[in-house]
């Protein structure tokens, strides 16, 4: 089991103010598996994909990734744990601007003070088989928003991360470039990168081989693709989207 999350619970604030984001979360990743999470605004999916990224940490349960009870890091470790385990895209790419985009890919090599030669045998290879080796001289205000993203993927992917971690990485694209992203996801995957991604989108999330679904801080319902077309996947996500919007009322 690469990811495992056991009765994970969340409460924010105290006494009267309290507010139970994640209720009593189980929920687990095989390596190699391409997961989409779904759920309306403050269903706690945010919160979840948080706590996995080390960002947060759980009022209660426990999270173990790749082997590591994250909850037993110490405050030292969790940066390097964070660097060396996981990769990180946002909606926003955050890339940095005053950086070329080489050095914003090779940033987290450079943290983990891997020698130059080293970054360099990373680098090339990913580049290319990201379609971005002519852009690596260039700097981020240069290129597309689409272009960005694979910058901000590439960075994500240079420390062969166990998790690919995605917080809706197409929210700033348009369709066309959209497709073009997650189409990248889908040959990442192939490649047995596991990745893990936040998405408000049922297109996007047909990409995925299974999909859950989380409703007031616990995981409600999760389907598989199995060997369905992606249109017809993206129609039961839809289905299952409406249904838990239903129940909702």
């Amino acid at each position: 089991m690469l990811l495992d999350i056991r009765n994970v619970k969340k409460v924010y604030g105290k006494g009267a103010n309290q507010t139970v984001a994640l209720k009593d979360m189980n929920f687990s990743i095989e390596k190699g598996e391409f997961v989409a999470i779904m759920g309306e605004s403050g269903s706690g999916k945010s919160t979840l994909l948080n706590i996995i990224a080390t960002f947060d940490t759980p009022t209660e349960g426990m999270v173990m990734i790749d082997g590591q009870n994250v909850g037993m890091l110490k405050n030292k470790d969790v940066a390097k744990f964070r660097r060396d385990t996981l990769g990180f895209v946002f909606q926003d790419f955050n890339v940095l601007h005053t950086m070329s985009n080489k050095d914003n890919i090779l940033m987290p090599l450079v943290l983990s003070n891997k020698r130059p030669d080293e970054m360099n045998n990373c680098i090339l290879p990913l580049a290319q088989k990201l379609g971005i080796d002519t852009l690596l001289d260039k700097y981020p205000h240069q290129i597309s928003g689409g272009q960005q993203q694979r910058i901000a993927i590439a960075r994500a992917l240079i420390s062969n991360p166990s998790i690919l971690l995605a917080d809706e990485p197409t929210g700033a694209l348009d369709s066309k470039t959209s497709s073009e992203i997650m189409n990248l996801f889908r040959e990442i995957n192939d490649d047995e990168q596991t990745i893990l991604m936040v998405t408000h989108s049922s297109i996007d999330a047909a990409y995925a081989k299974r999909v859950v679904f989380i409703k007031d801080g616990i995981l409600y319902h999760e389907i598989y693709r199995g060997n369905e077309t992606q249109s017809e996947f993206q129609k039961r996500i839809s289905d299952s989207l409406a249904l838990l919007s239903e129940r909702g009322e």
